[in-house]
């Protein structure tokens, strides 16, 4: 049997629905935002003098803002399409309790996101988990845009 529908045979549907864009050879708006906006780059030189710093910082604010958004969507956090692929891959021992989270998915996130760091604050410790991940991530991913589109 192929390893691709041994693949399909064990890997439960969720996980085929979250990654439908990577098994298709497309990807996410957020993706395809980034990669156009860093494409856009090669067009600055286009336009006037007086617009070109606007349009130059308003295409970095959107490469950043879709890398942020896709590299966000993919946490292993249960309301994420990450969470949905965790769940796909981890074994069902795991992948159960992880799939109970997701109604409370929201508080999750408010959790990770506000009050850990908030908490943190509190006691001087730098709690901000979420940030440092997204910080990190994101750096490798927009580096690898600016190869991608030429503007390394």
């Amino acid at each position: 049997m192929a390893l691709s529908r041994m693949l399909a045979a064990t890997i439960r549907p969720g996980i085929w629905a979250a990654s439908a864009s990577t098994r298709s050879g497309t990807s996410t708006p957020s993706e395809r935002l980034a990669l156009v906006a860093a494409a856009a780059f090669h067009l600055v030189g286009l336009v006037p003098a007086s617009a070109a710093r606007w349009v130059a910082d308003n295409l970095q604010n959107a490469v950043l803002i879709n890398v942020v958004l896709a590299v966000f969507n993919m946490m292993p956090i249960p309301p994420l399409d990450g969470g949905r692929v965790a769940v796909g891959l981890l074994p069902r021992v795991l992948a159960v309790p992880l799939a109970r989270l997701e109604p409370f998915g929201m508080l999750i996130l408010i959790g990770i996101l506000i009050l850990l760091p908030l908490a943190g604050s509190q006691f001087g410790l730098n709690l901000d988990v979420i940030s440092a991940i997204l910080r990190v991530s994101t750096d490798y991913i927009i580096r690898l845009v600016l190869i991608l589109t030429g503007n390394a």
